[in-house]
């Protein structure tokens, strides 16, 4: 395969990637700044971690920055589409090849390897020279918006980006995994940068879910550089002692207890709604796995027709049913019944 046809294969796929990157970003962080900071503001004003508004400048250069970092995780997008048509990553489209339970697992370890992924390149960056070179264009953002999410220097944003096709040289993960992967990732940044603590405190103002960073503990980041280098759990911070001293006592400033009742109640819908959307596209997937529509028909019409039946009127029932708008499933062990038909008399 020369060069020529290479470029142009990835030349193929890079426009779809790109585009699928871009609306992401727009849609995630844009959506995030548009509800939380300008349409909630006022709801939210008790809950605004800094007085001063982040100016319209920072905004602009942190969109043309974020379109850079775009072009380049598109770029390692595309690479890892091509890797996979080649057998390098397994990007399975059969979930029951794996399991539905490993579907999720896998989701699971992509999410928490990228948070153990994303501290230690992180404290990476904030030592001196690499910072300079490669980690202060984010951190010119000191009082961050949604938009901050993206705004990273080239170096850093493919230090961001090389996580994933590391990860699925290893990790065989279907594509549903990669979307709740990539659209909590972005969902997650966005919110972590929005200046609003959004995260809900119990009556003691501590956060409900004190093993997930709040929108408080990343904003702590930019004013103090050298603590809370976590993305989406505190759990490294803590175990290395890189979580800022007065992390609670600045949450509970910004925090507002709340009623256990509407979290709970929305965290039993979305329990309950993802269990059912598994459980629906399995057994879609199983009926899918099971079914042989027409060849089945055929054979199973011929083993009736050998045995003295009426294949013409048997055929014709089969086939209407499979010719549906909406078809009937014929199982494939119709088949095993139909050949057994004489027994059955």
């Amino acid at each position: 395969m020369s060069v020529l046809s290479i470029l142009s294969d990835l030349g193929a796929i890079y426009p779809t990637v790109f585009t699928t990157d871009f609306l992401r970003y727009v849609i995630g962080a844009g959506g995030v700044y548009l509800i939380v900071n300008l349409l909630l503001s006022r709801h939210l004003a008790g809950r605004k971690i800094r007085e001063q508004s982040p100016p319209l400048k920072q905004i602009r250069r942190e969109i043309q920055a974020s379109f850079r970092t775009v072009l380049i995780f598109a770029l390692n997008g595309t690479l890892i589409v091509y890797g996979a048509g080649f057998g390098v990553f397994t990007i399975y489209t059969d979930a029951a090849a794996f399991g539905w339970w490993y579907l999720a697992f896998s989701t699971l370890v992509l999410i928490v390897l990228h948070d153990s992924w994303f501290y230690w390149a992180h404290r990476l960056l904030h030592y001196p020279p690499l910072f300079r070179l490669f980690h202060r264009l984010h951190h010119l953002s000191y009082n961050p918006t949604p938009f901050t999410s993206y705004s990273f220097g080239a170096g850093e944003a493919v230090a961001n980006a090389i996580y994933l096709p590391l990860t699925l040289l290893l990790l065989p993960v279907h594509p549903l995994a990669l979307l709740i992967f990539v659209i909590h990732m972005m969902l997650r940044n966005a919110i972590g940068h929005c200046g609003y603590e959004i995260f809900p405190a119990n009556r003691q103002r501590m956060p409900l879910f004190d093993w997930v960073t709040t929108v408080t503990h990343h904003d702590l980041h930019h004013s103090h550089a050298g603590y809370n280098m976590g993305l989406y759990f505190t759990w490294w911070d803590r175990w290395m002692g890189t979580e800022y001293p007065h992390y609670h006592a600045e949450f509970a400033r910004v925090s507002r207890p709340v009623d256990w009742w509407p979290y709970t109640t929305a965290v039993a819908i979305l329990v309950v709604s993802v269990i059912l959307g598994f459980s629906l596209a399995a057994a879609s997937e199983s009926a899918d796995q099971n079914s042989e529509p027409r060849r089945g028909i055929d054979e199973a019409t011929q083993a009736i027709a050998g045995s003295g039946c009426n294949r013409t009127s048997l055929h014709y029932a089969l086939s209407s049913m499979s010719d549906r708008e909406y078809p009937v499933v014929v199982p494939a062990s119709l088949h095993q019944w139909v050949a057994q038909w004489p027994n059955r008399e």
